[in-house]
């Protein structure tokens, strides 16, 4: 979810594509489960304001929350999250986490990152270099391993 691609339409219209038919009530409850209904109402047409091509008037954080609420709408039981929180004010990624951590209950995930915190609470994760996989296992053991996870988490958090 890099580039998070969205229409020059209304925040309402664009989260209405992850259930098309989905009530008011239905886009409403997706949009503050992915933490973005509080900003959208501060909008002063809220849901009714047109974001522009490629949701132009949105920061990247706030797009990337759309296309949240758009996953919660759908409700797939399986979703591939690619770099969600890449480029992102600390503000949004602590929203973003919080909200993928409740999207990723009861489904299976799979989730490219480099940001190892949008990672920590995985089930299962899978470490590779260069196409090899190298470790797997969660992050508190592939710490313990004192391996290249170790070394990456290091390199990005200290310690």
């Amino acid at each position: 979810m890099q580039n998070v691609q969205l229409f020059d339409n209304t925040i309402e219209e664009n989260i209405r594509v992850g259930k098309k038919g989905a009530t008011k009530e239905e886009i409403i409850k997706a949009a503050k489960k992915a933490r973005i209904h509080d900003f959208i109402m501060s909008l002063p047409k809220a849901y009714e304001t047109d974001i522009g091509e490629n949701g132009g008037i949105l920061s990247g954080g706030q797009r990337q929350r759309i296309s949240i609420a758009i996953a919660f709408l759908k409700d797939a039981p399986i979703l591939i999250l690619d770099e969600m929180t890449s480029n992102v004010d600390p503000v949004n990624e602590s929203l973003i986490q919080d909200a993928i951590t409740e999207l990723a209950k009861n489904r299976t995930v799979l989730v490219v990152a480099h940001h190892l915190k949008t990672i920590q609470k995985a089930d299962q994760i899978l470490v590779f270099q260069k196409g090899n996989l190298l470790e797997k296992g969660k992050h508190g053991e592939l710490l313990d391993k004192n391996g290249y996870y170790t070394k990456l988490w290091k390199a990005q958090y200290g310690g």
